[in-house]
């Protein structure tokens, strides 16, 4: 069963779907083949009682009035006493007791080949007549059978022509479909399917490949920039660590060995952190969202606050509102806090103020310092991987390239919104903002 089923789904649409329009049609045809087979023999037989009906009102009319009966062919029509015994000069007919009592009780009876049909009608002299209309069934038993074999196979021819025709009709209209196929084949890279003229489904399978495409274009071209940025990004660390770890060998002196330990670890946290980042990007990419909750902003806010390095520049939590819900992710609110409070601490001059702002439909968080601030030009690309406003300045400073990427990101795949603008102290004001959640 397993095996069969497993071959049937191997085979093509067109195979399977004139496989089932045949099966169904032949369904179909054969009950209502057996269904007439059926029905055959009641109706011979009810056209038989009708031709006796008919033959039978005139002759009781004649034999009531004393008239000779007239031929009725192919029906034989007799008249017979009460006892079944015949007042008509010709022979017994061949009906027993029991049939003869059925015909004077108008039930009509099958007897010998032949069907009967009676009535009891009063003769001129007031005697009782029993006067019976018969036609033998002669080929009857043939015609039934026959005629059920002539409704089988007439079903099956029918069958037949309903799979030819389903099997050119999807051969048809599947034909479009194996037109696009070789296309998309045979498609350049940067081009695109051409819309059918017709506004039918072909022309919105079109559509779908097109946005597929397209789609599929988007990724890969992220792809290659994200692994080009990331090999030149891991290329300066790794190649640092070898030149610093080469110089530690070559040069035996304690001091200078433990000089360039302390580079190599800087370094080797420096790679980590980038490490960390890419991780957490690819997962994101992956579409790895775990279901949202809602999370509690000004106490985050706080302990972010509070997980700041010491020497770090003051950082002030501004809130007017006790409480404010957010629907996102634990993890992912640290997350963003975290990046955003340590960019402010790498350019602050000497205060970071946070403020926690709440609607009934969003929570937004403002981070404010009195850095250089952020030059227009480069506001719409500072959440871009690896993007920097100072290369040698980023560098000199820690930073990966990618802490702003993965607050855009985090913020984004919630349905937030991440910016960046002009701080009133004349410094960068980033701001996020999160769909707002009930509280717990």
């Amino acid at each position: 069963m397993i095996g069969s089923l497993s071959w049937w789904r191997g085979r093509s649409l067109q195979v399977r779907i004139t496989g089932l329009a045949t099966a169904i049609t032949l369904g179909c045809l054969l009950g209502l083949a057996s269904l007439a087979a059926s029905q055959l023999e009641p109706l011979l037989v009810n056209s038989v009682d009708r031709e006796l009906s008919a033959a039978l009102g005139p002759a009781s009319s004649e034999v009531a009035s004393g008239v000779p009966i007239s031929s009725a062919d192919p029906v034989s029509v007799r008249v017979l006493d009460i006892s079944g015994a015949p007042v008509d000069g010709r022979s017994r007919p061949k009906l027993t007791d029991d049939e003869v009592s059925q015909l004077k009780a108008g039930v009509p009876v099958q007897s010998d080949g032949s069907r009967w049909r009676g009535e009891v009608v009063s003769a001129p002299d007031g005697s009782q007549r029993l006067v019976a209309a018969g036609a033998g069934l002669v080929g009857f038993g043939a015609a039934v059978h026959y005629g059920g074999l002539w409704l089988i196979l007439v079903a099956l021819i029918g069958a037949l022509v309903a799979g030819l025709a389903t099997w050119l009709v999807v051969r048809l209209s599947l034909r479009p479909v194996a037109r696009m196929r070789g296309l998309v084949r045979t498609l350049p890279p940067g081009a695109r399917l051409p819309l059918p003229t017709s506004h039918d489904e072909m022309r919105a399978l079109a559509k779908e490949f097109n946005a597929l495409l397209e789609r599929q274009e988007e990724v890969s071209q992220r792809l290659r920039r994200f692994t080009g940025d990331a090999a030149h990004e891991l290329r300066s660390p790794v190649a640092s660590i070898r030149v610093q770890a080469e110089v530690a060998v070559t040069n035996p002196d304690p001091e200078l060995a433990q000089e360039t330990l302390s580079d190599i670890l800087t370094e080797a946290e420096r790679l980590s952190g980038l490490l960390d980042g890419l991780l957490a990007l690819a997962r994101s990419d992956a579409g790895e969202v775990p279901p949202a909750e809602p999370v509690e902003v000004v106490s985050e806010v706080r302990a972010a606050v509070r997980r700041l390095p010491s020497g770090a520049p003051d950082t002030r939590v501004s809130s007017a509102i006790a409480q404010a819900w957010a629907s996102a992710g634990h993890q992912e609110v640290e997350l963003v806090l975290d990046n955003l409070l340590r960019n402010a601490c790498r350019y602050a001059s000497g205060q970071i103020v946070v403020s926690v702002l709440a609607s009934r439909s969003k929570v937004r968080v403002v981070v404010d310092d009195d850095g250089p601030g952020i030059a227009p030009e480069h506001r719409s690309k500072v959440f871009d991987r690896f993007y920097r406003v100072s290369d040698d300045r980023a560098r000199s400073s820690g930073g990966t390239g990618l802490g702003l990427a993965m607050v855009a990101e985090a913020v984004r795949r919630r349905g937030g919104q991440v910016r960046v603008g002009e701080s009133p102290d004349g410094g960068a004001r980033f701001e996020v903002t999160w769909r707002a959640a009930r509280e717990s």
